[in-house]
């Protein structure tokens, strides 16, 4: 018999795609930034200071403080060199010839960030530098609700470029300038976040950032912020008409960053600059190197840019500030506030990958901001998800699942055996292969699977809702739990539970399909840990499709008909502790063709041969 063909849920961007702490007592830090920062681009050494006004917003007092030093990573023996030389699946752009490219770095290729002088409000304080963090114990505690300003001179080195930062990048960009300036730790309910930097992501804090940068006048600087003096410095922020005269050997680049978590910046002398205004959107701005193999590429890349803007801003929230840049440097695809780095040497379906997925950072690492240290999957998962959604439209794929890619990656996690709960610390994993797919493809799924539990229409208010009650916020699991608790009116703590914080796996099967009498008696079987509700498409031999429901009874609810045109037949809930449940069809069983649990194929069940029945 020739296999039938099901129907599939696809979601369209046009179908209704437009805490830890309670809310009522939520608070968080404040910082701002104001830093001058001379930059010499023979030596790739950089001098500058730093004055920190920092707000205390928390219940305590504060009688330390720490700050990150990132680039003190990429040096001979650091953490991150360590890591990379004990970790089973090094990263490739960290290695050369097997070896770890850190441990061979020279003195004056490898990178550093020292503070060489800090004071709090005047007053000396004692501060140790312990590889990417520096301790500080203060002068005087900072009491609840009070505020205190470091003043801080620093010097640093910008590394070869191997991972997200550095300099002379594989594109032949000059400076990548990210992770390059003592940050301060984020201290938050449940304490201060001083991890070491070993190569995985951020938490920070938001504030305002004033950054002036002195640099060779050929260079061209894009990145983070605002420009406050375009007419002083040209390069593409002038005037359009007007041109800029400048003398010396060097220019000042004047940068404001409002209400953001971090700064990034990158400058190169063969830039080409170019602006695009949106209506009604944010300008957006594309710094690309003069190559003839990549300029049609990244001229084309711009009006997708403007759809991928208008796309993220309709379906999860409006993009909060008024400018956007897309720079061509790093080590493949990095988000940071008001920008991405990009290597750009790509297909052209490639290139717009990237910077579809790395402007969807924008709204979950850089508004939203979760902890990606301790919870990863919400920032790279969610991100992976909405993008998948993005590129599907705005590129045109039309497939009938989008997230197809990331099922695959999360099956072949399970079957690898490496699987730890996603609740683990991103710096835990013992290979980079399951932090990968735990992080990008289950986090995906725990969306796009949600959206089968509770329903499309429901997931998609729940993105756009827990936008904007948690934008600027940082929040946790729980969060987006209870949005979508309250969103579907369904309960979802099983969810959760089972999906981040276990690796127990879904596995239902159709046990059995037998006449009885007139109608037919089907048997389904929980061979998975992990409960689920289960929709099944019932075929006819006359070809006519219905569907069965069967709710999950600790979700105390059930979700709408996925399936409005056809018939839908709600039967009793199925208490998640029995092994096995069964349910009638109102048909003799030579009448019916075929029986398939979960025909959208978004419930992550990791045996699908035991899904469908078909007779012989």
């Amino acid at each position: 018999m020739n296999k039938v063909r099901f129907v599939f849920f696809t979601i369209l961007a046009g179908v209704s795609l437009v805490s830890g702490q309670n809310n009522d007592s939520y608070w968080q830090q404040h910082v701002d930034y104001v830093m001058d920062v001379q930059m010499d681009v023979d030596t790739y050494q950089y001098t500058g200071t730093q004055k920190l006004t920092y707000t205390n917003n928390s219940p305590d007092a504060l009688d330390r403080v720490y700050y990150h030093l990132y680039f003190n990573a990429f040096q001979p023996g650091s953490e991150m060199d360590a890591r990379l030389q004990s970790v089973k699946d090094p990263d490739g752009r960290m290695m050369v010839d097997g070896k770890s490219r850190i441990a061979a770095l020279s003195e004056s290729e490898m990178g550093y960030l020292h503070v060489q002088s800090l004071t709090q409000d005047g007053s000396a304080v004692s501060f140790n530098e312990e590889g990417t963090i520096l301790v500080v114990d203060l002068a005087n505690p900072i009491p609840s609700g009070g505020k205190t300003v470091f003043s801080m001179e620093f010097k640093g080195q910008v590394p070869l470029q191997i991972r997200r930062s550095g300099r002379n990048n594989s594109e032949g960009v000059a400076l990548s300038m990210s992770q390059w300036y003592p940050k301060l730790s984020e201290y938050d309910f449940e304490g201060w976040h001083p991890n070491p930097y070993i190569a995985r992501e951020f938490h920070g804090v938001w504030g305002d950032f004033d950054v002036t940068l002195t640099i060779d006048k050929d260079y061209t600087v894009g990145g983070s912020g605002y420009l406050q003096n375009p007419q002083e410095v040209g390069h593409g922020y002038e005037t359009p008409g007007t041109k800029v005269k400048t003398k010396g050997k060097t220019l000042t680049w004047h940068f404001k960053a409002p209400n953001v978590h971090d700064f990034m910046w990158a400058a190169d002398p063969d830039y080409i600059h170019d602006t695009l205004k949106m209506k009604d959107g944010p300008t957006l701005h594309f710094y690309y190197k003069n190559d003839p193999e990549i300029l049609e590429n990244w001229k084309n890349l711009q009006p997708k840019t403007e759809e991928a803007m208008r796309f993220f801003s309709n379906n999860i929230g409006k993009y909060p500030y008024d400018q956007y840049s897309v720079v061509q440097g790093g080590d493949g695809g990095m988000e940071y506030a008001m920008s991405t780095l990009i290597t750009g040497k790509r297909q052209f379906s490639s290139l717009v990958g990237v910077m579809v997925h790395e402007m969807a950072h924008s709204w979950f690492q850089h508004i939203l901001a979760t902890n990606e240290s301790k919870h990863e999957w919400m920032d790279e998962g969610f991100t992976t998800f909405i993008s998948s959604l993005c590129m599907n439209e705005v590129m045109e794929q039309n497939k009938e699942n989008p997230f197809d890619g990331s099922y695959k990656g999360y099956y072949a996690l399970v079957n690898s055996g490496m699987e730890l709960p996603q609740a683990a610390h991103a710096d835990r994993y013992t290979t980079n292969f399951a932090y990968g797919i735990s992080a990008y493809s289950k986090g995906s799924i725990f969306l796009s699977q949600l959206g089968y539990v509770i329903g499309q229409d429901k997931l998609m208010e729940t993105i756009r809702k827990y936008y904007a009650d948690f934008k600027f916020k940082h929040p946790v699991p729980n969060d987006i739990k209870r949005t979508a608790e309250k969103v579907s009116g369904l309960e979802l703590d099983w969810y959760l539970t089972d999906w981040t914080q276990t690796t127990n796996t879904i596995d239902y099967a159709i046990k059995s399909v037998a006449a009885e009498g007139n109608k037919t008696k089907v048997v389904l079987e929980r061979l998975g840990d992990m409960p689920m509700p289960l929709d099944l498409l019932v075929v006819g031999a006359d070809g006519n499709q219905e569907t069965y429901y069967v709710p999950l009874r600790m979700m105390r609810g059930e979700k709408a008909n996925p399936y409005p045109a056809l018939k839908r037949t709600v039967v009793e809930d199925w208490a998640w502790a029995y092994p096995t449940y069964e349910f009638v069809i109102n048909k003799p069983i030579g009448e019916i063709q075929a029986v398939a649990i979960d025909p959208s194929l978004l419930m992550a069940d990791i045996n699908p041969e035991n899904n469908v029945y078909q007779p012989e």
